[in-house]
């Protein structure tokens, strides 16, 4: 397996930044994998599934989102629209490159993003999340109240988010509450694949069974067991790759 820089520039004019990590033989698919919220392409959960997804013959990319890693652009003037606007622009980008892509991953706030761009994206075959909010505020159980305050009153503030700060914008938070997942959910007209940890302390597994209800057949949900939510450990990464790539070889094609 190799890995490889693949930048590409995002419908508000920052360049994104990312990696392909490419099988040793002819890949049998593409994918695009979207990271959770504040993690970045080179998180654990992202570097190894998009390994070990490579090591089962799907090519994947990874991208931080804008604000986030080595992609251009401000995290506190992100939003969730916008990482939906990138995922897409991702997809374009790979069209372009001759590499159509027929699979979206997301982890956490990443599968949330998957979900609501999947319909937009031309090509796209399967959808697959990993311990997935149903509704997009949840990100701001993350947040204190009195970060909360601050953002609405200053118009942004610094969080503490998984032991780092951030500059979070009132825009961020504003957006949040303009998108209806269970719609989107809804018209998916492509296989679905929920996983989710029951035990996931950060985004409870009733968030699943809601993502589950709302979407139409062909869908199909497999329980990650004792995992967390951040996948720490490699076998549940590994896991979680096989049973993603196992489940996905039925709808995607080679691209020549």
């Amino acid at each position: 397996m190799t890995a490889q820089i693949f930048e590409f520039d995002g419908p508000r004019g920052y360049r994104l930044s990312g990696k392909l990590d490419l099988p040793t033989s002819e890949p049998q698919g593409w994918a695009i994998f979207a990271h959770c919220f504040t993690c970045g392409k080179d998180s654990l959960a992202a570097s190894r599934l998009a390994r070990a997804l490579a090591a089962r013959g799907i090519g994947v990319l990874r991208f931080d989102f804008a604000g986030v890693g080595s992609s251009g652009g401000s995290f506190a003037k992100a939003t969730f629209a916008a990482d939906v606007e990138d995922l897409v622009a991702a997809g374009a980008a790979m069209a372009r490159d001759g590499k159509r892509v027929s699979i979206l991953i997301g982890h956490s706030l990443g599968g949330t993003a998957v979900l609501m761009a999947a319909g937009e994206m031309e090509g796209v075959r399967a959808v697959a999340t990993i311990g997935a909010p149903f509704d997009v505020t949840h990100v701001l159980h993350q947040f204190d109240p009195e970060s909360l305050r601050t953002i609405e009153a200053q118009g942004e503030a610094q969080v503490l988010l998984a032991g780092r700060p951030f500059v979070v914008g009132k825009s961020f938070v504003e957006d949040l509450g303009r998108h209806d997942l269970a719609a989107r959910v809804s018209e998916l007209r492509v296989p679905l694949l929920v996983m989710h940890s029951p035990v996931d302390a950060t985004v409870g597994i009733d968030n699943a069974a809601r993502i589950f209800g709302a979407a139409k057949h062909p869908k199909s949900f497999i329980s990650l067991d004792n995992a967390d939510h951040l996948l720490t450990r490699r076998t549940d990464a590994d896991y979680s790759a096989a049973l993603i790539s196992t489940w996905a070889s039925r709808f995607v094609r080679s691209e020549e």
